[in-house]
């Protein structure tokens, strides 16, 4: 892949009209085949008296899934350009589906790509899209004396600080990305003198956002 996986964290409507017929895109994040069908029901419902409700998505699940519907549209018109959206920006776990209410005037195919295609840019526009890494947890016990050192560590080295505690010792969880991971053991072990104890835990996919840690 060009770039980098992008995971959906929070959804969004845009909407794009052509000669009278409005396009609404309604975009969500998804993480199973089952999910992804009980939303496109619920706006099949909400939009009962629209015309199409087109849709297409893209998951991580069982080595990735694709699908697409152009739902009465010419073949190829609708569904197909919207998963293409969808995979050309590299974005998973995701769902959008497009609400057209006809115009009056007919489009041609051509239009049609356009116009179901610019209804998806427009609701990605409006998602908060988080770019997906992988890393490890790395859970570190030691003493107050050397917590200070692994602190400093984790904020020049961009880590990310998800637990501390603070009893007879502290132990701390870190996430460290994944290609960073050795090294910072051994810089760890090497600042601490040997004092802190490291224990690699689960291997994850997260992403960040407002400089929060969201673990998918």
């Amino acid at each position: 892949m060009g770039h980098a996986s992008l995971i959906l964290y929070r959804g969004g409507q845009g909407e794009y009209t052509e000669k009278k017929s409005r396009f609404i895109a309604n975009i969500f994040p998804v993480k199973t085949e089952q999910e992804a069908l009980q939303k496109i029901a619920e706006m099949k419902k909400k939009y009962y008296d629209a015309r199409h409700n087109c849709f297409a998505y893209t998951l991580e699940e069982n080595g990735g899934t694709e699908r697409c519907s152009d739902d009465g549209e010419p073949s190829g018109t609708a569904g197909r350009p919207m998963l293409e959206v969808l995979t050309g920006q590299g974005v998973r776990d995701a769902l959008a589906v497009v609400t057209r209410y006809f115009g009056g005037t007919l489009l041609g195919t051509g239009g049609l790509v356009r116009a179901y295609s610019t209804a998806v840019k427009e609701g990605l526009a409006r998602c908060v899209l988080l770019e997906q890494s992988t890393g490890y947890k790395l859970k570190i016990q030691t003493d107050y004396n050397e917590i200070g050192k692994i602190q400093y560590l984790t904020r020049t080295r961009g880590f990310h600080e998800l637990e501390i505690s603070y009893a007879d010792g502290v132990e701390e969880i870190l996430l460290v990305q994944e290609e960073q991971i050795e090294a910072a053991e051994q810089e760890i072990t090497e600042k601490t003198a040997g004092r802190a104890t490291l224990e690699r835990l689960d291997r994850v996919r997260y992403g960040v956002a407002d400089g929060q840690v969201v673990l998918f």
